[in-house]
């Protein structure tokens, strides 16, 4: 049975400032005033606001059978899955010319659970009953750290992951933009991606360690594969015709004969592209808030980019790590 929503869902600002008290903390180069603290094994911001979303998310979230979330780290291609999902799922709803994508950003049509549902500037935990089945939800957090309801229903979670080295570049720029925005200072000298590389390198980012977060989510697509689709963005950049019609198995609405003749799959692709997505006006120009635009979700989405940043022993270092932390796994990246 699902909880009522109607009133406040509140998270007792003692009880979080006494569990912030103690936690690891750690600061990194590109966050070195706004600390980072180890949440059940993961990195987050450390402010109270970040850590109640979280509990909040934890405590008070029930799962559908029917419910599909899109997880991944930050900048795994995300959104791009984000929008394949939605485009996959709802393609029976929309004429094409008229999907919701063309006008909204994928966040805004999937929204995530720790902070577009149960944070303090988005107050929809109500609107979450009132949701269609399935509903459509996306998030950042690690595997062991999601509602108990996720893993105890028929809940699905869709996983992308992503080369270690094209996720790091990704996120420096992406937080570099934010920090820049929010500084206001045209002679800030940010950190080099050198040293981000120490920091990602060793598990300190936003919910890192990004090897650690994969590795749970690529070992419950082993042991429950009606759980979880897990699938590499390289492999969807490659094959993308192929993934969308498993996506759509998984999901329960698999392509018929008759959309397959008429290129459905193809149409969805095109859709979601990220070259379509990018060039949308509303992706151009729309305003996430005043840190953030929304072009910025969206840089060069190349396979292979990250290794042109780095000198050879880095990628060697980076390359030891993946190798090492995926031993035994089966799992490559």
């Amino acid at each position: 049975m699902e909880k009522n929503h109607e009133e406040p869902i509140l998270v007792p600002e003692e009880e979080v400032q006494q569990l912030i008290e103690t936690l690891e903390k750690t600061s990194t180069s590109l966050i070195s005033t706004n600390k980072l603290i180890k949440y059940e094994g993961f990195w987050c911001a450390a402010s109270d606001e970040s850590l109640k979303n979280i509990l909040k998310f934890q405590r008070h979230f029930c799962a559908r059978d029917s419910d599909l979330i899109v997880a991944g780290h930050p900048k795994t291609g995300t959104n791009w899955f984000k929008a394949s999902v939605f485009a996959t799922v709802n393609r029976n709803k929309y004429p094409k010319l008229e999907s919701p994508l063309l006008k909204n950003l994928p966040r805004e049509l999937v929204y995530r659970l720790e902070s577009q549902i149960y944070g303090q500037a988005y107050p929809r935990p109500h609107h979450v009953d009132e949701l269609p089945s399935p509903r459509l939800f996306s998030t950042h957090i690690n595997y062991s750290s999601l509602p108990e309801s996720i893993s105890t229903t028929g809940c699905r979670i869709l996983y992308i992951c992503r080369n270690p080295l094209d996720t790091l570049v990704s996120l420096y720029y992406f937080v570099l933009t934010i920090i820049k925005k929010r500084k206001g200072d045209e002679d800030y000298e940010p950190p080099s991606l050198e040293d981000f590389f120490e920091d990602f390198y060793d598990g300190k980012a936003m919910h890192g360690p990004y090897l650690d977060h994969v590795i749970e989510y690529w070992k419950l697509s082993l042991e429950r594969p009606e759980k979880v689709f897990f699938i590499k963005y390289e492999d969807l950049k490659k094959d993308p015709e192929n993934h969308v019609r498993k996506l759509a198995e998984f999901v329960g609405v698999p392509f018929t004969m008759e959309e397959e003749r008429e290129g459905v799959i193809k149409e969805i692709i095109e859709l979601c592209s990220i070259k379509t997505l990018k060039q949308l006006e509303v992706n151009k120009n729309g305003t996430v808030n005043k840190f953030l635009d929304y072009k910025h979700f969206f840089r060069k989405g190349e396979v292979g980019d990250g290794i042109h940043h780095f000198t050879p022993d880095l990628v060697e270092r980076m390359n030891k790590l993946t190798q090492r932390k995926l031993q035994g796994t089966g799992l490559s990246l």
